[in-house]
């Protein structure tokens, strides 16, 4: 506009040859002439006001080059002309062939590249942030742990493995109300390892609710063979050997067998102690309630039996202080609290003779 501008002024200065209108050799103009001059001075305005405008469209719409910016920013370009601000190594990508830049492209570049500090700070932040992103942890760590499972599944079971296996199977079938499958599984597991205890004792257990008492004392019987010392498991058998006719030899021998692993258990002597008692060994039987009581001194039911096998190996005296004792102690049922009061009555009899 301007150029417009310009144009007009020297058109008004042209009336006069200093430059300056006179108003006094101002004349009337015909219509006609005077229409062709205006025409003409709009014209030319419109023509020169169409180029200009021609011309910013075609600079506005030059080509854009992304790509030299962009391999400006990401890859070395080496230029003709000194301009280290353009020239930007990434340690990134991989090496890129180099192109030789226009003058054109290369002088744009300068104006759109930040500096090299700015530049080198923005990539730093760029390859970070990639680098941080966490998206990726995940698939590793998920390809790891699957790579693991498969090699533990691959491993070969050891037998102590497949021995815990079958018993954690029969607890389960036991849970779910299998007591037969629970039975097969647990005579499995002592297949794979006779000392097995927890699955011997639960399998015992199950033959006796089943009323198959043989069958508990033969697992019992060869427990005790493999390991004797196993008090509880020997009393659980000595006990089913009583209930069999003549069988207080067998228990006997069954308990005897097992009292080095058990002198500290009171429970133990004292049925070692009737056991004998049942045999007529009472100097033996007393022993052994004694060596009860030193574990339990309150317990009457001992006091009980040690007095009836002191009364039987002919010790009247030393019988009636441990029926006192038992029946001092108030803790014995009403039949044996009879049965020991008889006792006494015999005993102060006996001795009034």
């Amino acid at each position: 506009m301007s150029l417009i501008n310009k144009m007009l002024q020297d058109l008004d200065a042209r009336g006069t040859p200093d430059g300056r209108g006179d108003a006094a050799g101002i004349r009337s103009v015909p219509e006609r002439e005077r229409g062709v001059s205006r025409a003409l001075v709009f014209g030319g305005a419109a023509g020169l006001t169409a180029a200009a405008i021609a011309l910013g469209w075609v600079y506005l719409k030059r080509p854009a080059v992304p790509p030299v910016l962009v391999s400006v920013a990401g890859t070395p370009v080496p230029v003709s002309a000194p301009a280290p601000a353009v020239v930007v190594s990434a340690p990134a990508p991989a090496p890129v062939p180099a192109v030789a830049a226009e003058p054109e492209p290369v002088f744009q570049a300068e104006e759109a590249t930040p500096a090299p500090a700015k530049l080198r700070a923005a990539d730093m932040r760029r390859i970070t942030q990639q680098a941080a992103k966490p998206a990726a942890a995940p698939v590793v760590k998920t390809a790891a742990s699957a790579v693991s499972e498969r090699i533990i599944d691959g491993k070969q079971v050891t037998p102590q493995q497949r021995v815990e296996n079958e018993y954690r199977r029969a607890l389960a079938q036991l849970q779910d109300g299998r007591v037969s499958d629970a039975m097969l599984a647990l005579q499995q597991t002592l297949q794979l390892d006779p000392r097995h205890q927890g699955a011997r004792e639960t399998l015992v257990r199950l033959l006796l609710e089943a009323q198959r008492p043989d069958e508990a004392a033969r697992q019992l019987q060869l427990s005790l063979a493999l390991d004797p010392k196993q008090p509880a498991q020997a009393m659980m058998l000595a006990r089913l050997q009583l209930d069999k006719a003549n069988g207080g030899a067998a228990a006997l021998d069954t308990l005897m067998r097992s009292l080095p692993y058990a002198a500290d258990n009171g429970e133990y002597h004292a049925f070692l102690a009737g056991v004998l008692q049942r045999e007529q060994r009472y100097r033996e039987a007393a022993e052994h309630y004694q060596l009860a009581l030193q574990a339990a001194p309150d317990n009457s039911v001992w006091w009980m039996g040690l007095g009836i096998a002191l009364q039987a190996d002919n010790h009247p005296a030393q019988a009636r202080q441990a029926f006192e004792r038992a029946k001092g102690l108030q803790t014995l049922s009403p039949q044996l609290q009879a049965f020991v009061e008889r006792k006494l009555v015999q005993l102060t009899a006996a001795a009034a003779k």
